[in-house]
């Protein structure tokens, strides 16, 4: 379906896409697709998802094949590998919508070996499939900053990469279906390697007795810089941690990036020794806040943050 160029203040036909998963990073691809004039029709299960795609000038369905239905393609941002298969493969789900020759733009987070199942799946009912998932929080994506690793048809990449770029300038050809999937993996083992890291220094400049906003600052010109010291420092200093991503979904992560290495025969001993300490975090009742909040095991909660919790087991 197009919408007219009058539908769109007298700018180039847009494309009508679909959007299925309107949480945190779906409603920020939402966002970004609506923002770049694309019209959007999305489906969630929790209603007041549905309520903000509304506001933001979309299209609410009742179901993903409802979605499929309506769009000419669909992106899929779900917080489960079980919900991401029902989402596609479910009695009402994408593929029970969709047209012949329609994408299906897969976005979550998942393992490789499912993504390929699922392009072989939808393949299989005359579908095309893209492994597209997203590096970047979704506070990032909503200013258009990250990055889409895509893998699948590069004649279907080329297709749809327009598309892509209207939610994140940079969308790049990785290679074939699952290897997107497995760099994403790999870019969230840095994520949690450098959040780690930049609490771990933050909590013992502040047990030394030093500013930590002022160390934060510091750091950030040096050659300790990192991303995840801008996006989650000032988080760590301030003691407060809006879930960019929540812990409970990045521990999903953690488990599939170490289910990947044992996959390929990587060894991973640094990401295993984090995992303990985001898995302190989770356990201590703080699986909704962002995976920042890990800094929370390094710290002395009889003195406050900053502190040292002291020796770790």
């Amino acid at each position: 379906m197009k919408l007219d160029a009058a539908d769109t203040g007298g700018k180039r036909p847009v494309t009508t896409v679909g959007v299925v998963g309107l949480g945190l990073l779906g409603s920020a691809v939402a966002s970004r697709l609506r923002g770049a004039g694309h019209a959007v029709v999305g489906y969630d299960i929790v209603p007041a998802c549905l309520e903000q795609l509304a506001a933001l000038g979309g299209t609410p369905a009742k179901s993903g094949a409802e979605v499929a239905r309506a769009t000419e393609v669909v992106c899929t941002l779900l917080p489960s590998l079980a919900a991401v298969e029902e989402a596609i493969l479910g009695a009402d789900g994408v593929a029970a919508g969709a047209h012949p020759g329609q994408t299906i733009c897969q976005m979550s987070t998942i393992s490789p070996a499912l993504t390929e199942r699922l392009a072989g799946e939808t393949g299989a009912r005359g579908l095309t499939f893209l492994d597209c998932p997203i590096s970047g929080t979704s506070g990032m994506v909503a200013r258009g900053n990250g990055v889409i690793f895509v893998g699948g048809d590069r004649s279907t990449y080329e297709r749809w990469r327009p598309l892509l770029e209207s939610i994140l300038p940079s969308a790049v050809h990785i290679g074939t279906v699952g290897q997107a999937m497995l760099l994403k993996l790999v870019a969230n083992l840095l994520v949690a390697l450098n959040s780690a890291s930049a609490a771990e220094a933050l909590a013992m400049a502040t047990r030394g007795g030093l500013d930590p906003a002022a160390v934060l600052e510091v750091l950030k010109t040096g050659a300790a810089t990192s991303r995840m010291l801008d996006v989650r420092g000032p988080m760590m200093v301030q003691g407060e941690f809006p879930a960019q991503m929540k812990l409970d979904l990045f521990m999903k992560d953690l488990h599939l990036i170490q289910e990947a290495a044992g996959a390929v025969g990587a060894r991973l001993p640094l990401t295993d020794v984090a995992e303990r300490l985001y898995a302190a975090a989770q356990s201590a009742g703080h699986g909704a806040e962002d995976l920042a909040v890990v800094i929370t095991e390094l710290q002395d909660r009889r003195s406050g943050a900053g502190r040292p919790r002291g020796e770790m087991h």
